[in-house]
């Protein structure tokens, strides 16, 4: 029998609703009656091994990342990156600790992938209650750092993608440290993200000692060859800033959200949640400033919560931006941002 996602399977439908009324508690049933056709089309449609086992695992990793995380959903966590091979000894490395300290000081909680160098000075410095790691299975160099050694907000992953998933799903900004290969891709993988849209804006920190060299190089390198070449416009330089102190850093972070709450879409329009109003007079202003990026006779106007947002009654005293936004350029949405917060 050929299955569908619509409700045309008959004795196989009333079948899954009967295992979803047995197993009784079961959250949205809508997706989970999906989930459990796409795993029977899967296991119809492949008979490769590997195929069937790679989708098996993500899932069971993805669902135990959404237990590890949920409970702290109302958290604000920020996702440090850096090299494993950072020694004790290094600034560098008292400078990541200090970092994780005030993060953990200012409220924030901390995600790392959970191994030595970089991270595991993070983990120091946010100390084991203030602390994820989301590790990778190697077979060498990567292990859980003493501090996150036994804890439960250690999760140990088999696929790199479901990592990254984590990384930057449960983040509210980013922290790049100077590392290896590792460290690089993760710094494109969320440049990529933020850019293109597929990920919400956020502070995306590129941290180094005073008078470092390693990020400032990188920048030179998107400004000569990158930007020079069109390959980039001007204002993707927008969606990161690069620093030398860890008071910068955490500064970067505190101030995109000292009044920029959070954002998603309404049957097309962009709502960005406030955590005060803007004066009429500043939204004329952002609209005239912004222009650019609206669509075509499009606008910018205050509101309260949207009816799309009832399942989400814990932000609905927040002040709304809704914006006519284009989806065309996320540097300038930035650009927006933190404007927005400047007022």
């Amino acid at each position: 029998m050929q299955l569908h996602f619509t409700r045309t399977n008959g004795p196989v439908d009333e079948a899954v609703d009967g295992l979803i009324r047995l197993a009784d508690g079961i959250h949205r049933p809508e997706y989970v009656r999906e989930m459990i056709l796409a795993a029977l089309k899967a296991g119809q449609e492949d008979d490769d091994r590997a195929d069937l086992k790679l989708m098996n695992t993500t899932l069971k990793e993805m669902r135990f990342t959404a237990k590890v995380f949920g409970p702290y959903r109302n958290v604000r966590k920020v996702t440090v990156f850096g090299s494993a091979r950072t020694s004790p000894d290094e600034p560098v490395y008292a400078m990541a600790r200090q970092f994780g300290n005030k993060l953990a000081e200012t409220g924030y909680m901390v995600i790392t992938g959970g191994g030595n160098g970089i991270m595991q000075a993070a983990n120091e410095g946010a100390g084991p209650e203030h602390s994820f790691g989301v590790n990778i299975r190697l077979p060498f160099e990567q292990h859980a750092n003493p501090v996150l050694e036994g804890n439960p907000r250690l999760i140990t992953y088999k696929y790199f993608f479901n990592r990254k998933v984590a990384f930057l799903k449960e983040a509210d900004a980013v922290a790049l440290f100077p590392g290896g290969f590792g460290t690089l891709d993760e710094a494109m993988e969320t440049l990529t993200l933020v850019q293109t849209g597929k990920r919400n804006p956020l502070p995306l920190v590129l941290v180094d000692v005073p008078g470092g060299t390693y990020w400032a190089k990188w920048i030179t390198f998107f400004q000569d060859e990158l930007r020079r070449q069109n390959y980039i416009g001007d204002t993707d330089f927008s969606l990161f800033r690069r620093v030398d102190s860890v008071e910068a850093a955490v500064g970067e972070i505190n101030r995109f959200y000292s009044r920029y709450h959070s954002m998603r879409y309404v049957n097309g329009k962009l709502v960005i949640r406030l955590t005060s109003p803007l004066e009429a007079s500043h939204i004329e202003k952002l609209k005239d400033g912004f222009a650019d990026i609206l669509t075509p006779g499009g606008a910018m106007v205050s509101s309260g919560p949207l009816a799309a947002e009832q399942e989400e009654p814990e932000l609905a005293h927040l002040t709304r931006l809704i914006v006519d936004f284009d989806r065309q350029d996320f540097g300038r949405l930035r650009n927006l941002i933190d404007e927005i917060n400047r007022f």
